[in-house]
């Protein structure tokens, strides 16, 4: 919250969620005018399950109540891990276990960047792998199902629990027989675990193929091309992806940080497969933001690793082991948080107000509710509750990112643009100016006023805002 007070979050995405959730809130299928005029945001990810924070939003509209909700979510997930924790490792323990989690880089860094739909995954995986320690493979599958709703990768990792249910019933036999007989549960289970497994494949493949092209402007996968763009085909990008996974050395840092928070004991339990599709599409992208530890692609992976550690340390007989074990997974947290988001909290600039945000909060207030804005990306999440916003300049242009040129933008077309030229560090990105360079962005604030008919309102410590009467 503090971290949206200081204008640290951007349009890009806490405001093309908020305009997502606010169409949901208010009956509309999610057309978000900052992807673009008319863009359908389930033709870019496919999220349907979002619609269900519009209630709450509905009550209380605000971006705040989407970053509040997704610190809920990642909290929640605290709640199954803790029950398992206390029958694996005893009270005492699972108050570590819980610290490893609710403390863990994965869920600070998705905390600290915007709002994303992979929170709504976090819980609900969480207690699909507590259901799976119980070996109540049903409950397991019903938690993790809604994983297809939530993103289209996501359907891989239903598809990782169902090969695990699988695999855990393959062999298994009745009480004094060897396992040279399957119980009827243990068939029944097995037969799950395979139709699990098909489920989630089809189901991803179903929303890649058909709807995410059926409902996208460009009647395509919007983000096919990042597994195929080195080695132009995707045929020859699966053939260099055992390389490609660890290079650069971005990649293996990453893989080795993911399951740092459990001591890498993790990597001991068959559960850090599920761990295996978010990983191996991450690696094999060609967005280098997904190689890293930034944002809030680890989310989901925080769970699973936790399971992992507590799946290895349930099978620990010596308590003088798990002991040491949790020691580390503490020691190892407590090393990793000044280098991830929570150190914010310890930082002065964190809780000081400036005349800079002073002077942005006096000219936003300016602008009426219901207008049309174009807005910097760091000034465009605090309008998207009130107006309807898109970026400025004008980005992107049909519905494209950035496949046009940009000496050639399109005038704009909102009754406001406001507009900051700083752009302040913060985490995770230095400073610097998106879309586009400042030299470019204040061109096209001057085109604005002397060829497009607005003309200045109010400029405070930098900030421009300007109007132009609604064209009929």
């Amino acid at each position: 919250m503090r971290r949206h007070q200081l204008l640290r979050t951007t349009g890009y995405d806490l405001g093309i969620f908020e305009q997502a959730v606010r169409a949901y809130a208010e009956l509309r299928a999610p057309v978000v005018p900052l992807r673009g005029e008319g863009f359908n945001l389930l033709g870019d990810h496919f999220h349907p399950l979002l619609a269900a924070l519009a209630p709450l939003y509905r009550l209380f509209p605000s971006a705040l109540t989407l970053l509040v909700l997704q610190s809920a979510l990642l909290a929640l997930a605290v709640v199954p891990l803790f029950r398992w924790a206390v029958r694996a490792v005893g009270p005492r323990g699972a108050h570590a276990v819980a610290a490893g989690y609710g403390l863990s880089w994965g869920v600070a860094s998705a905390a600290a960047f915007d709002f994303h739909e992979v929170a709504l995954a976090v819980p609900l995986l969480a207690c699909s792998l507590e259901a799976l320690d119980r070996r109540r493979w049903t409950t397991a599958v019903a938690w993790a199902a809604p994983l297809l709703l939530i993103k289209e990768d996501l359907g891989l990792t239903l598809a990782a629990i169902g090969a695990y249910i699988a695999l855990k019933n393959r062999r298994r036999g009745d009480r004094g027989d060897r396992g040279t007989r399957c119980s009827d549960g243990d068939r029944r289970a097995f037969r799950l675990g395979l139709a699990t497994a098909a489920a989630g494949l089809l189901g991803s493949a179903l929303e890649i193929k058909l709807l995410l092209p059926a409902l996208g402007p460009t009647g395509g996968y919007a983000h096919g091309g990042q597994l195929a763009a080195a080695h132009g085909s995707m045929l020859s990008a699966l053939a260099h992806a055992p390389l490609d996974l660890l290079r650069p050395d971005v990649k293996p840092t990453t893989l080795i940080l993911v399951f740092a928070p459990s001591a890498l004991l993790a990597l001991r339990s068959p559960l850090a497969l599920i761990a295996v599709p978010t990983l191996a599409w991450r690696m094999a992208s060609e967005n280098v933001f997904h190689w890293g530890t930034a944002f809030h692609y680890s989310a989901v992976l925080m769970p699973v690793v936790f399971a992992g550690l507590l799946d290895v340390l349930g099978r620990e007989d010596n308590r003088r082991t798990v002991r040491a074990a949790l020691a580390t997974v503490l020691a190892v947290t407590a090393v990793l948080i000044p280098s991830f988001p929570l150190a914010q909290l310890a930082q002065r600039a964190t809780w000081q107000d400036t005349p800079h945000l002073r002077a942005a909060r006096e000219l936003l207030a300016r602008i009426p509710d219901g207008a049309t804005v174009a807005a910097s990306n760091r000034l465009a999440p605090q309008l998207t509750s009130r107006c309807t916003v898109v970026l400025f300049p004008t980005f992107p242009v049909d519905g494209r990112l950035y496949e046009y040129r940009r000496d050639a933008l399109p005038a704009p077309t909102a009754e406001w643009i406001v507009h900051d030229p700083e752009a302040p560090e913060a985490w995770p990105y230095r400073r610097g100016h998106w879309p586009y360079p400042l030299e470019q962005q204040r061109a096209e604030l001057a085109a604005a006023e002397r060829t497009h008919g607005y003309r200045i309102v109010a400029r405070r410590d930098g900030i421009t805002l300007l109007h132009r009467e609604a064209r009929r």
